[in-house]
Parts: structure tokens; sequence; C-alpha cells
């Protein structure tokens, strides 16, 4: 999978190099995702489609990155350790140039909602990008957790993009006979057993769980198509729920309205001022 800059205003797309014949570009759009519970999957209108997008799109976002062409030669993107920590480490490495042209936000008018049994996820007005979290698993690994930041100026290289993907024994079962994750093993995500932690070396942070829901939140909000001033709030929620999410938010005008971003708030979106230092810490 390669990365390649593209023009502004382009959007984060996938190229599948691997089908001939049909339309090979996918563009990462809330409006072009395929619900699932695992995974987030975009789809083209020839039924051209990528799986497992979130790591790689919390990872751009994390860094400011608006526009990319993502070149893929498969229908998954790597899952790496589970955590965007490897995507991060090569944009940085990489360079990021700032572009030139105006950047458009997405800015939360009122309160905007989506609920399913016992879980729900909002979107409130604010004047940055914040991320809330509420998780409740059986599992004693896990457990309840909640975790509140803002995530302006690199806060999500620090804090959150080494958080790996978690799951039970059972799930990963599950993502392989449905055809995911055909790589994974217990070095590419926190597997837990009833109150084991089944993976080695344990947790890169104590609250590894919900941070890396955190992570796939950014990735989800990421399929905007702009970065967004608001403040997620989510409780149990997951990949559908967040798209539902957007769907309910893009419903009406009333929710939302662009917003041409200004010198005072691009020093707070996602990405500003990173530097490699930042992930001195980091797994």
């Amino acid at each position: 999978m390669t990365v390649r800059p593209a023009d502004a205003g382009s959007g984060i797309v996938f190229r599948r190099l691997d089908v001939d014949g049909v339309q090979s570009d996918v563009r990462a759009h809330w409006s072009n995702v395929i619900v699932s519970p695992l995974n987030t999957r975009i789809e083209n209108s020839d039924g051209v489609s990528v799986s497992t997008i979130e790591h790689i799109m919390a990872a751009l976002a994390g860094c400011g990155v608006h526009n990319a062409l993502i070149e893929i030669s498969g229908p998954e993107v790597p899952i790496l350790d589970g955590s965007s920590a490897r995507f991060v480490r090569g944009l940085l490495a990489a360079g990021l140039e700032r572009g030139a042209e105006p950047l458009d936000l997405i800015e939360v008018l009122k309160p905007v909602s989506v609920h399913q049994g016992d879980a729900s996820a909002e979107l409130r007005p604010a004047s940055g990008l914040r991320i809330s979290f509420t998780i409740d698993f059986a599992d004693a690994a896990i457990g309840h957790q909640f975790h509140n930041l803002d995530l302006a100026n690199g806060t999500f290289v620090r804090e959150l993009c080494d958080s790996r993907t978690f799951c039970r024994k059972a799930d990963v079962d599950a993502m392989h006979a449905n055809g995911l994750a055909l790589g994974g093993n217990y070095d590419n995500a926190v597997v837990v057993d009833g109150d084991r932690i089944l993976s080695p070396g344990g947790l890169r942070h104590a609250n590894e769980a919900v941070r890396h829901k955190m992570l796939d939140a950014l990735g989800d909000l990421t399929t905007a198509g702009a970065p967004i001033l608001g403040h997620y709030v989510g409780v149990r929620s997951g990949h559908a729920l967040t798209n539902r999410l957007l769907q309910a938010l893009f419903a009406s005008q009333d929710n939302w309205r662009l917003r041409r971003c200004d010198t005072a708030t691009a020093a707070r979106l996602p990405g500003a001022g990173i530097a490699a230092a930042d992930l001195v810490a980091v797994a």
C-alpha cells in the first residue's frame, strides 16, 4: 500500500491496483460506507471495495492530511500491529507539506444523536474536535472504561495512535470466518479471554481498549469529507453507529455548515504542529 499526495479538494481516495475493467477508485466518504460491526468498508458503484480503512484514516486525520491517493493491491488495508502508529510513522517520515489552498471545515451547529439499544453516538457543537468515549464489556480484562480528549495539537499522535484493536478470542474466529483480518494474530491485536490478556507484552495503556475505540471514531468521522468541529460522544458505539451519526448530521442543513478555516482554528486541528518527536514514547 502506498499513500501519495493529492490535489486540494480531492479528499481521501483508495485506488485498487489489482482490478481491471471497472472503476478502481473508491472515495473514503460516509455515503460509500457499507455498514459492518467489525470494520469500515467502502464500495464504489462498480462494487469495488476496500475494507478496514479506519486505522489509516485516523492516521491521516491525526497528521492533518486531508487529501491523499492510497494505492492498494488488495481488498483490505493491512492490519499491521492493530493500531495507527506505523501509518503515522510513515507519514511523518515522508514529510508533510502545508497546502496553500483554503480549508473548509464542517461545523456542528446543534446536537445530533443516534441510538441502538444501549449504544449511542452524538455530535455536539464545539470549537475544535473532541472525543469522549465510554465502553463496558463483561470481560474483566476490559470492563468499564471512559476517556475524553481534545484532539488539538498532536494529541492523536501522542495519546491514541499506538492503541491497538481489541477483541475476544471468539471475535478473532468470527472475523476469520468472514474473510477479515486473515493475517490476524496475537501480535496485531489485544486479544482477551475473560480476565486474561492473551497478546504478548500485555497492554500499552491501562485503558488501551477505550483509546482504540476513540481512534476508530476519528477514522470513521474522517469519512465526513472535511475536518469536523464538534464533540463526539460515544457510548458503546462502533463503526456502524458512527456512520449512522454522519447520515443523521448531513440529513438536514440545520445541523451543520461549511466554515472556512482561519489561522486560530487551524492551529487547533488534529495534526497541527506535530513532529517526529511526538512519536518518541509511542510503541
